[in-house]
């Protein structure tokens, strides 16, 4: 039976979301920078699978356990994919533009999409023209910045395989992603570890064993991979010698002991009925960690249900320079999943089918289909500042006045963004139910 795709994902932490935010702490563009029509767009529509994908994580994941920590990167995993769908035709494609929410032919208008039901996707050149546009903002073009952010693509290709030069073509020019050849047919294991290396590489080694032992054999013909590191110091650091060991209610009836740090700064803050919201900036402003924190100790999973992309947008565009006193736990986790069933379940279901997939814009020579959808990823957060990173494969085979001070206490579960303040893309994404634990 024929094998065609299979998406790997390594992620560390970095901070990004995809919404305007009128008062944001990072450094806003001049007129003359806008951002692009097209880019607003991508990010409006992956902001909205970054939320699908979050709710489907948390849904599938999350339901024997509870205290189960998420952490993911929606913009590896929508690049990984905009790769591969490069390569869908028909229904495959069809399948895959409104699984991952790529933007509809039409209207824009007020950061919506329009009738996104009826009008057909951008046209192929439009929407990898646009994701080549975020992926220069996001890797600064080689300017200076306060912090480190890579992005790095790249195909590794069956040796000699008869791929379609326009299928390469634009995945160089839009992805930067040069094929490299390699044998999964005679020595698909050298293959794997080679593949593995580089995303080490990528990821300042805190991505390793991204594809695990047997998911490459002699059936693989290409793995698309995508790789995100970022690492940054706060712009207001803490410090460690007023990091306390303190409760944390994982559940209303249970608490463990957490190193909560502590910090009085003027940060951006909103209030909602049932959330408070915080943005933390890092070093120069361009990139923040947003923080949705209930206002009850058991309020996570109701504030999941009601978090929209319009309501997302409506919280960034209370935030409001405030003097606030923030209590912030230390963390380190790593998460791990497959994500084949999730993404079926969002509505990519022919890509998975050896028997319905149509990967024909990639080769004319037999039929592929994506044959697993893999993902792990890293973070820490402590007193200076935050490391995160993430890869994506896919392997493809045959077949204000001053006020009193807030108190933001996170000493409970909490939501948390990373997000890109240019381009307001989100980078990454997670839940913090339990600080002690690794995953």
């Amino acid at each position: 039976m024929n094998r065609l795709i299979k998406i790997l994902f390594i992620l560390l932490f970095s901070a990004v979301l995809v919404i305007q935010v009128p008062t944001v702490s990072g450094a806003k563009r001049s007129e003359s920078q806008e951002i692009p029509r097209d880019l607003k767009m991508l990010v409006a529509g992956n902001t909205e699978f970054a939320l699908a994908l979050y709710r489907q994580l948390r849904q599938d994941l999350g339901k024997e356990n509870e205290e189960w920590n998420l952490f993911f990167s929606p913009y590896s995993i929508s690049t990984a994919l905009a790769m591969t769908y490069a390569g869908a035709r028909g229904d495959t494609e069809t399948q895959m533009a409104k699984a991952l929410h790529f933007p509809q032919a039409g209207l824009f208008k007020s950061g919506s999409l329009m009738n996104r039901t009826i009008l057909p996707p951008w046209s192929r050149e439009r929407l990898h023209n646009a994701f080549a546009q975020l992926g220069k903002e996001l890797n600064g073009e080689g300017k200076e910045r306060g912090y480190e952010l890579h992005v790095a693509n790249a195909l590794w290709g069956q040796k000699g395989y008869e791929f379609l030069p326009e299928f390469l073509r634009l995945t160089q020019k839009h992805y930067g992603a040069g094929l490299q050849e390699v044998d999964f047919i005679r020595a698909a294991e050298p293959a794997r570890l080679g593949i593995n290396k580089w995303v080490e590489g990528k990821t300042n080694q805190k991505i390793k064993d991204l594809i695990p032992s047997g998911v490459l054999n002699s059936l693989t013909r290409l793995v698309l991979t995508n790789a995100i590191y970022f690492k940054g110091d706060w712009k207001h650091q803490f410090k460690e010698r007023l990091t306390k060991e303190a409760p944390f209610y994982v559940t209303v009836g249970k608490t463990v002991r957490a190193p909560l740090m502590l910090q009085r700064e003027e940060y951006n803050y909103a209030e909602a009925d049932d959330v408070q919201i915080l943005e933390l900036p890092y070093k120069s402003g361009q990139l923040s960690m947003i923080v949705f924190l209930p206002k009850t100790r058991d309020g996570l999973e109701k504030m999941e249900k009601s978090l929209t992309p319009d309501t997302l947008k409506d919280h960034l565009k209370k935030l409001r320079t405030t003097d606030v006193i923030v209590h912030l736990p230390k963390f380190k986790l790593t998460s791990e999943f497959r994500m084949k069933k999730i993404l079926s379940t969002l509505g990519m279901r022919d890509a998975f089918s050896p028997l319905k997939a149509d990967f024909s814009g990639m080769t004319k020579k037999e039929k592929l289909f994506i044959s697993a959808v893999l993902h792990k990823a890293f973070v820490e957060v402590n007193e200076e500042g935050t490391e995160a990173a993430a890869a994506t494969g896919v392997v493809v085979g045959t077949t204000s006045v001053p006020l009193p001070p807030k108190e933001f206490r996170a000493d409970h579960p909490f939501l948390f963004l990373i997000r890109d303040n240019q381009t307001e893309s989100i980078l990454f994404m997670g839940r913090l139910t339990n600080p002690n634990a690794k995953r």
